[in-house]
């Protein structure tokens, strides 16, 4: 890091407190201003937070990482990207006509009391465990490599970074709340954007062309079949990404984290209509198609400079290249000074924001879906300063574990797939059935999310206990349970359980009594009044149209290509 970086880095740091400072000077007065930025976003800042929230250690460590160690495998779930359109096109008109604040506060809308507690409970504990930890630890790990720092002080450089990035970004969002997280990302976004094509031109240049990457990366096979590393869809025998398996398990996950997770639900919310909060979606989908060639294929560019040069990734104890140091090596050892200065900006701006989506959103379940419920009188600002409390506890909570995730650390971000893969079934099963079949009832949701949640936890667990025993999956001898529950591929598992909790929905449902039509009125598929069924048609056009159907040609076309 030349003085050129520094100053750079200096520019974007008084840019982000600019903006803090000019949303510090807003009025926040209630739960919807704090956690929905006054519910008067436009699509432009709706589309830039999906995008930022979105890119986080997951893109920058592990989607480089994988890209640089089993090629386009991972490229699934990036393209998936198109279910934002499900978001905007099918769930936006429910979800305002309910005018909710949390995800868990339409399923009670929708269902009742306990499957809003029971949803509550599974997000917070699986934000701060997960996405939080998972973050923060990347983020010490990215900046310790980019700046070359060991220690600084005479502390580990590790930590610095990490509970730095941490504190930074908690100030902005406990300050500013959503606003913040949005207004923010207006700004971050094109610096991330720059700054990885930067990256992927000046990594096709070393290399010699993308002919060259396609080359070499071709030449190397996966699996026993014949599939190599460009090739999308692989033979359905691989035991990691099944062709078959990796296209449901992707739409599954896709499904639930696009359309159902507060995470990012809560963006299109502070939308200030319908036609805003859809824009939002469709600009956001344009842009989730980018992080497969300014992530993935820099992770494979960096594998061909390892293969071309027989050295250039920094190598493991066992020998073998570092992945997962794919793109923060590219980073440091191909960037001119000042344009390493602005990748650095715009790995802060992915870490950040994605940490500002996390601690506010985690912050508005505990406040809206537990506080508020405990206290329905508390008056609005003291639900602010109760959202502020609670994102300085989720941050504290978030450090705490970077411990445990630095001693585990690639073991747990192995199991980090396997996690998402189990958690999204149950919940996209009750909310799926929950809009399209008015005959759900509340018991029918409530079911299918405890029984996602308890099949989810027995598969994590049954995984956990085998690896540890050193039995390798497909092992001669095992019982029916270790077939099911270790066995099974884990994309197959993530299909097969989707159907289950959706069979366990329709079979209570049928049980039990039918919800009342005055309850659901509005929330589901065939109960919309006239007069809301007119304002969702008159919030779109041709417009929305077109560009919906250019981003689903896009996607196929990369299918076609990468096949």
């Amino acid at each position: 890091m030349q003085t050129l970086d520094w100053l750079v880095i200096g520019i974007f740091a008084l840019a982000l407190i600019a903006i803090i400072v000019w949303v510090m000077r807003q009025k926040q007065n209630n739960a919807a201003d704090y956690f929905l930025g006054g519910k008067d976003a436009t699509w432009l800042a709706i589309g830039a937070s999906i995008f930022a929230s979105n890119i986080g250690s997951e893109h920058l460590i592990g989607l480089a990482g994988s890209g640089a160690s089993s090629g386009m495998a991972m490229a699934h779930w990036e393209i998936q990207g198109w279910m934002i359109l499900l978001l905007g096109w099918v769930f936006v008109p429910f979800y305002t006509r309910s005018m909710v604040i949390t995800m868990p506060e339409f399923l009670e809308r929708r269902f009742n009391p306990a499957s809003r507690t029971i949803l509550s409970v599974i997000s917070l504990i699986s934000y701060v465990l997960t996405k939080v930890a998972v973050t923060v630890y990347a983020g010490g790990l990215v900046f310790q490599q980019v700046f070359g720092i060991d220690t600084l002080w005479g502390i580990d450089f590790f930590w610095i970074a990490a509970v730095g990035l941490v504190i930074i970004t908690a100030i902005y969002t406990i300050v500013g709340g959503m606003k913040s997280v949005l207004y923010t990302s207006v700004l971050q976004t094109p610096i991330l954007l720059l700054g990885s094509i930067i990256i992927l031109v000046l990594g096709l240049k070393e290399l010699g062309g993308w002919d060259e990457m396609m080359r070499i990366c071709s030449a190397v096979e996966v699996n026993e079949y014949g599939d190599t590393m460009t090739n999308l869809i692989r033979d359905n025998r691989d035991p990691q990404y099944p062709w078959l398996g990796a296209l449901i398990g992707s739409a599954v996950i896709g499904f639930w984290y696009w359309c159902t997770d507060q995470f990012i639900v809560q963006r299109v919310l502070s939308g200030k209509n319908e036609k805003e909060a859809r824009r939002g979606t469709i600009f956001g989908a344009y842009l989730k198609l980018l992080p497969v060639f300014l992530f993935l294929i820099p992770g494979m560019i960096a594998f061909a400079l390892h293969q071309k040069m027989g050295s250039f990734l920094p190598l493991l104890p066992s020998g073998l290249p570092n992945s997962d140091a794919a793109f923060p090596t590219l980073v440091a050892k191909l960037l001119p000074a000042g344009v390493k200065g602005l990748i650095v900006c715009g790995i802060l701006a992915a870490l950040m924001s994605s940490l500002a989506s996390l601690f506010n959103s985690s912050s508005a379940l505990f406040t809206i879906d537990f506080y508020q419920r405990f206290k329905p009188n508390t008056p609005p600002k003291k639900l602010v300063a109760i959202g502020q409390a609670a994102t300085v506890v989720i941050v504290i909570l978030g450090i705490l574990w970077i411990p445990v995730m630095r001693s585990v650390g690639d073991v747990l971000y192995l199991y980090l797939q396997d996690v998402q893969s189990v958690l999204a079934p149950g919940i996209a099963a009750a909310f799926l059935m929950g809009i399209v079949w008015k005959r759900t009832s509340a018991q029918g949701g409530m079911w299918g999310l405890i029984s996602g949640l308890v099949i989810g936890c027995t598969r994590l667990g049954a995984k956990i206990y085998y690896s540890n025993a050193g039995i390798e999956p497909g092992a001669e001898g095992g019982s029916l349970f270790q077939y099911l529950f270790y066995d099974t591929n884990w994309l197959f598992f993530c299909g097969w359980m989707l159907l289950f909790c959706v069979a366990v929905v329709f079979v209570v449902s049928l049980c039990t009594k039918a919800p009342d039509e005055r309850k659901i009125q509005g929330l589901v598929f065939g109960t919309s009044t006239p007069e809301q069924r007119l304002a969702t048609r008159q919030s779109w056009n041709a417009w929305d149209i077109i560009n919906s159907i250019i981003i689903l040609g896009i996607t196929a076309a990369f299918y076609i290509y990468f096949w």
